[in-house]
């Protein structure tokens, strides 16, 4: 809850200001963040459809109603999609009490074992389960997969998220064999060939266009090399979960052979579709492998108008 958080913030860090002094100082702050807050992949789809498809939808955070708000006015028509909202400051008890779960039921007319929650905190699953309702967890944080054993299932991202496995309609939007998604930029540097056409990725620096972290599986797109320009790519991503802590596993696969590459080398990379998921990461190495099949998925699809109309111009990136 959002006293109870920065009263530990207040404590831990010996600031002289009370709970609303700090409230006040810091919410022009969390505006200004919030105006580049953008949905994690796979969510607008997913509101979008069951909103489309008579899915009555409620939002339930542990924010306060104000907060909810506000991170919606950024969210083009979502509010429309949401039958009941909910803010942790309109019920008794925060997440991890399953107050505010219930009371969304009630807001919906239906009962709490008949609804479905998506969640990416802990407290929230555990507050979830304990309103009766299944749970599907995509956790905020791989290093805490472990933690989340109690949900009904745990995704790396709702890009895998499978409506027909909860009795809800079926997803219709594939093309070509996959997925169109909102772009998805990388500012990174190529490490070192695992083959001709394979290499590792390094993370560049931290900013605001950087790859969540709730995201794995095989995409598609284009990167831009100083070098040799724009190029065809297939990007493999991936947790490797027998490290402490746990440490995402980038690799590139380069369509066009003709593109040369040297490690240490900036690339820019803008994703725009999705193949798949990955098998178990037990073996990293194995699950981040790109099949025949899906090169040639790839490939059909960025001739198709869907992914195509993300055209190249000069030595950047634009959209048609």
């Amino acid at each position: 809850m959002y006293k109870e958080s920065t009263t530990g913030i207040i404590g831990d860090y010996g600031l002289p200001l009370t709970v609303e002094e700090y409230a006040e100082a810091m919410h022009p702050l969390y505006l200004k963040r919030w105006q580049k807050a953008k949905p994690l992949p796979g969510v607008k789809r997913l509101v979008k459809h069951l909103h489309r498809n008579g899915v009555p939808l409620a939002l339930a955070s542990n924010s306060i109603r104000r907060n909810v708000d506000h991170k919606l006015l950024k969210l083009e028509d979502w509010k429309d999609c949401f039958s009941v909202i909910l803010g942790g400051d309109q019920v008794p008890h925060g997440k991890p009490s399953p107050d505010i779960f219930l009371e969304a039921a009630k807001g919906l007319g239906v009962n709490p074992s008949s609804c479905l929650v998506i969640e990416d905190s802990l407290v929230g699953v555990q507050g979830a389960r304990a309103s009766g309702a299944k749970v599907v967890a995509v956790p905020s944080l791989q290093s805490q997969r472990q933690c989340y054993s109690i949900a009904d299932a745990i995704l790396y991202s709702l890009l895998d998220f499978n409506p027909e496995s909860w009795g809800l309609p079926p997803f219709d939007d594939r093309i070509q064999g996959a997925l169109p998604i909102e772009p998805l930029f990388l500012n990174a540097h190529i490490g070192h060939a695992i083959s001709n056409s394979l290499h590792m990725v390094t993370a560049g620096g931290c900013t605001d266009e950087s790859i969540p972290d709730q995201i794995s599986g095989i995409f598609f797109g284009w990167a831009e090399l100083e070098a040799d320009g724009v190029s065809r790519v297939m990007v493999s991503i991936g947790w490797d979960l027998s490290l402490r802590p746990v440490e995402r596993v980038t690799h590139i696969y380069f369509l066009d052979s003709c593109c040369k590459v040297t490690p240490e080398e900036p690339l820019k990379l803008l994703l725009i579709g999705y193949i798949r998921k990955l098998p178990s990461m037990e073996n990293i190495s194995e699950a981040l492998a790109i099949t025949v099949e899906d090169q040639a998925i790839a490939r059909n699809a960025l001739d198709h108008p869907a992914f195509s109309k993300y055209a190249k111009l000069g030595n950047g990136f634009i959209l048609s």
